[in-house]
């Protein structure tokens, strides 16, 4: 856990590979420049936080990270980031919550961040509203992580896939975990649509991932499949 989100051994290597690219764009884009800019550390909300990992990344940089996930197990939920405690030195605080319905006051933080969580979002509009009542007048609202597909199409066959293989891919949790009504992707138009409701207005940051992530698109082509999802970064400046 402490290695997150820099692994580089094990089965999800490849994996975290691209995800700490996304992660190295936040702080060099986002928290740097902007503790630069207030000249103050930041508070940062951690959305679907899992363990606790990026909260802990952000404490470590002398800011308070503040874990918000659901799930508060000792395997992937809160309750595993009591490994990080002790080293974030007060600076890492966890609340069991659906970021849905954030138990929080308003106005309290410099940038609210999904962790490759806003696709687990049961509305989209919902969810965006809340993020912006709990963020501050020109902080930040940042989407790590969570699959776009430039079509809607390409989402919907993704969906069909996941559907078909459900069982092979989660075993006896396959029709539990398939019953749960995710939003499941992004689409830039989908975005905008349940933003505009709530005034938010996104910029994507195009990040540089290794070569055979990159290289998924043509590969896909070439086999006749459908286009992959791509994650980025995206971020919206709260009015």
């Amino acid at each position: 856990m402490r290695q997150l989100p820099y692994l580089s051994v094990g089965p999800l290597a490849r994996q975290w590979a691209v995800r700490a690219r996304t992660f190295d764009t936040f702080v060099t884009g986002i928290l740097r420049p902007m503790a630069r800019r207030l000249r103050r550390p930041l508070r940062v909300l951690d959305l679907g936080a899992g363990n606790g990992w990026l909260s802990w990344r952000v404490a470590l940089d002398g800011h308070e990270g503040v874990a918000v996930d659901i799930r508060d197990d000792r395997v992937d939920g809160l309750g595993a980031a009591a490994a990080y405690l002790e080293s974030a030195k007060g600076r890492f605080h966890r609340v069991v919550a659906s970021f849905e319905s954030l138990p929080i006051v308003g106005g309290g933080f410099d940038a609210v961040v999904f962790n490759a969580s806003l696709h687990y979002a049961l509305d989209l509009a919902t969810t965006l509203r809340e993020a912006r009542r709990v963020a501050q007048t020109g902080g930040r609202i940042v989407i790590l992580d969570s699959a776009f597909y430039a079509r809607a199409a390409d989402g919907e066959r993704m969906l069909v896939e996941k559907r078909r293989d459900a069982a092979a891919r989660f075993g006896e949790r396959a029709e539990t975990l398939m019953s749960l009504p995710f939003i499941e992707y992004l689409t830039p138009a989908r975005l905008q649509a349940a933003s505009e409701r709530v005034g938010l207005a996104w910029t994507r940051h195009r990040v540089r991932y290794p070569l055979w992530y990159e290289l998924r698109p043509l590969a896909a082509r070439l086999r006749g499949r459908r286009a992959p999802s791509r994650f980025d970064l995206w971020e919206a400046v709260v009015p």
